[in-house]
Order: C-alpha cells, then structure tokens, then sequence
C-alpha cells in the first residue's frame, strides 16, 4: 500500500515538473502575477493618505498571493485538453487525486515564492515584519487554499482557457474588494463584514495584517482554521467536479 501511494506521489511530483516547465517558468506569467496587483496597490495608495505603510503592504501582500497562485491553475486544464495533451495523460496510471495534487503543488510554488516579492518590497521600506513564524504559515496555507481554488476554476467542461479566465476574473477581482484590503474591516458597515466573513482571502488579509505589527480583526487561530477549511472544501469540490467533467475533455 505504501508503495502505491509513493508511486501517486511520484507522479504527482513529475505533473508538478510539468507544469512549472511548461506553464508558469514564462516571463508573461510571472509578471502579470505581480504587475495586477502591484497597479491596483498603486491606485489605491494615490488615494489613501491615512493609512500606515504596513498596512498597505499586507493588503499588496494578500493580493499577490491570490493573483499569483490562481494565475495559470485555472487553464492548465482547457489548454491540456485544446491540445489533445490531456487524453494522453488520462491514459497513465494516475488518480484525478495525483493529477490534481501535481496541479496544485505546482501552484503553490509558484505563488508562495513570487509572494516573497511583496514582502522583500515592504523590508526594503522599512517594514517590520513582528510575527514571520505567522507569515511563513499563512503564505503556505493561503497558497494551498488559492491553489485549490484556482483548480476549481478549471472545472468547467469547456476546452478555451479564454471562458475559464472570464470566469476566474469575475471570481478574483470581486475577492480583493470585500475581503478588507483597501478598507479595514474595523470601518466596514455590518453587511460588509457579513460578506467579508465569507472570503478566505479576507482571512489572510487578517494573518498578514498581525504578522506585520497591524493587529487582527479575528483570532489568529480562528484566521488559520478558517483558511484549512476552506481548502478542504475547494480541493474535495475540484477532485469531485473534475471526475465528472475531464472525460466530457477528451
């Protein structure tokens, strides 16, 4: 049995390989995973004069993490499939769980790594970073959570990466603008912290904002908690839909 689990995994790392090789080592891909959220911080920051540097820099944080990691997760799938790449690789022998898992790890790499900018940005300009041990476990956690986000994304059985971008855009772009990033969730009306409530990007928002000396709307380990679950449910969601829709791809 655990020779059969160490082969799933094997394999889960050579889709891992894959992807990064093919998909996201792109100039195109790392850039708009940084340029997006950098221009709305910057839009943002030329109309926002009373709020503090580290509070800024959480919120760009936040926002790269969620570009970054949801950036090429969601058209792997259409793409594989537009190529006839995707039947070859059913033909394998590999779990939706192992190929999905491949997908996410190496969506995970990708955003947690091309995080650190935004962070290296805010110890450049003085920024103090109070909790790292937070931060490194939030950028861990909140890069599965996006990353299994970004495979749900690629759920529908259409085989354009244009329609799942369209939808992946209508799902992220709302996420930034109700999950506290621009406007503390102290300042929000009831209703906005209700719908807040119900982002996870809302939840490492909070973790960034503590690990930088901001303070927290939640309990920390309520932020933790609440960003598992959230990952749980986004991966169970993916592996389930995604058994019903690749053989609709091929």
């Amino acid at each position: 049995m655990a020779n059969i689990y160490f082969g799933q995994l094997k394999r889960s790392l050579a889709i891992m390989r894959k992807d990064i090789l093919i998909y996201y080592l792109k100039g195109p891909v790392i850039i708009f995973g940084i340029l997006i959220p950098l221009f709305l911080f910057l839009a943002f920051l030329t109309g926002s004069k009373n709020l503090s540097t580290d509070f800024l820099i959480s919120g760009l944080i936040a926002m790269t993490m969620l570009f970054t990691a949801t950036s090429v997760s969601p058209v792997i799938t259409p793409w594989e499939s537009q190529m006839n790449t995707l039947e070859r690789l059913m033909t394998y022998p590999i779990s939706i769980y192992t190929l999905i898992l491949g997908d996410i790890m190496a969506s995970v790499l990708f955003g947690a790594l091309i995080t650190l900018v935004p962070v290296i940005i805010g110890l450049i300009i003085g920024v103090n970073i109070i909790h790292p041990i937070i931060l490194i476990i939030g950028i861990i956690l909140a890069s599965l959570c996006f990353s299994a986000l970004g495979l749900l994304m690629a759920t529908p059985p259409t085989n354009a990466p244009s329609n799942v971008m369209m939808i992946s855009s209508l799902i992220k772009f709302p996420l930034v603008f109700i999950s506290g990033i621009f406007i503390p969730l102290e300042s929000m009306p009831f209703w906005g912290k209700a719908i807040a409530s119900f982002s996870p990007l809302t939840y490492f928002t909070d973790l960034t904002r503590y690990s930088l000396g901001n303070g927290s709307y939640y309990p920390i380990l309520l932020d933790f908690a609440v960003i598992i679950l959230f990952t749980v449910i986004f991966f169970a969601l993916a592996v389930k839909i995604h058994k019903k829709t690749l053989p609709m791809r091929i």
